[in-house]
């Protein structure tokens, strides 16, 4: 009994230091107490990566994604080089797109090969455990403790942020189309749906007491649009709510589908340049179709566009001060370099 009051003394006791450490760190900063969600562009600086220029697309027209087939202790080498900053009993990773935190047993996920991330990262007593992480399809910052009350007490402080609408998650996305508004916030209810085999969510309107009681969610996402460039979009968004696919599902209600969502963008049709929905349930999840001047303007052919990821990546995390009064400390992880490259082919820039 002793031993784990003594730890979880320790634990708390880190939580402070390494909060103040944090803003000492490389890629951490705290929070300009004005720093709405309408000045963020302002006063945001440009991550490491997110100006790098490249060459000619050539044959890698994706740099940055993890490769096909790897075996576990290739992934923990990429998922060990990928740790954006440790601190006390945190590590924080910056997560390549497409790799699922979960999945069924037996599965290659992030959650399967914490045991030997841990050992590779010199953790002995206590096991890395998740405490917030960007989806299987997204990209970017994944929240780690060796602390068990560390983590819980996060994972608290997210639940209390979430109830009371303060957002804690900043993604960057690029979008296929520019919003109609240059910032604003998209409510929609949603639910799960098994459709031809797939769980896919769906819009649900004017949900009634039974249907949220069944399932739907009412949900909320913040967005403002950063750049806009080649008739698409570089917009941050910032979820308050936590559903499935909710983030891309919301820019789909704004006929603006995330560049790379193979899931949900054909929801959005087009006649005589006119975009519209389509019903949600009667359209199966089918490769983004691009036009030929965007094509073009990111070099590449139907067929590479058809491998294209999403461009949706979880860029910016805020945690607690070391203090309940103290300005929250600010996480960032560098744009992968694909979302680079797509960045500078549109002419668009983060800053």
């Amino acid at each position: 009994m002793r031993a784990v009051l003594a730890r979880e003394m320790d634990c708390r006791r880190v939580l402070g230091r390494f909060c103040s450490g944090w803003r000492r760190g490389l890629g951490v900063r705290p929070v300009p107490e004005d720093a709405g969600f309408g000045t963020e562009a302002r006063h945001q600086r440009q991550p490491r990566g997110s100006r790098q220029r490249s060459g000619p697309l050539g044959d890698q027209p994706f740099p940055g994604l993890l490769p096909k087939n790897l075996s576990r202790e290739e992934l923990v080498d990429a998922l060990r080089a990928a740790v954006v900053d440790r601190k006390g009993p945190l590590v924080t990773l910056n997560k390549p797109q497409g790799l699922p935190v979960t999945g069924k047993p037996g599965e290659l996920t992030l959650f399967s090969v914490l045991p030997e991330l841990s050992q590779s990262l010199g953790l002995r007593e206590q096991e890395l455990q998740v405490v917030r992480a960007s989806g299987k399809e997204s990209s970017g910052l994944v929240l780690l403790s060796s602390c068990p009350q560390t983590a819980s007490r996060l994972q608290k402080y997210f639940i209390h942020a979430r109830r009371a609408q303060r957002p804690t998650a900043i993604y960057c996305a690029v979008t296929d189309g520019i919003p109609a508004a240059s910032e604003g916030k998209i409510q929609a209810a949603l639910k799960l749906e098994h459709i031809d085999g797939v769980n896919l969510t769906v819009p649900v309107k004017a949900p009634s007491r039974k249907d949220i009681l069944e399932g739907v969610k009412k949900t909320l996402s913040h967005f403002r649009v950063v750049a806009t460039g080649s008739g698409c979009a570089l917009v941050q968004l910032q979820p308050l709510t936590v559903f499935s696919s909710q983030l891309q599902v919301h820019m789909v209600l704004q006929l603006c589908p995330v560049l790379g969502d193979h899931m949900y963008s054909a929801r959005v049709g087009t006649v005589l340049g006119q975009r519209f929905l389509l019903p949600a349930e009667n359209n199966k999840p089918q490769r983004q179709v691009l036009d030929e001047a965007l094509l073009r303007c990111l070099h590449l052919t139907p067929s590479q566009a058809a491998q294209l990821p999403l461009h949706l990546h979880l860029h910016r995390l805020l945690l607690p001060g070391t203090r309940a009064r103290d300005t929250p400390v600010e996480l960032l992880a560098p744009l992968p370099p694909y979302f680079s490259r797509t960045l500078q082919c549109l002419g668009l820039c983060l800053q």
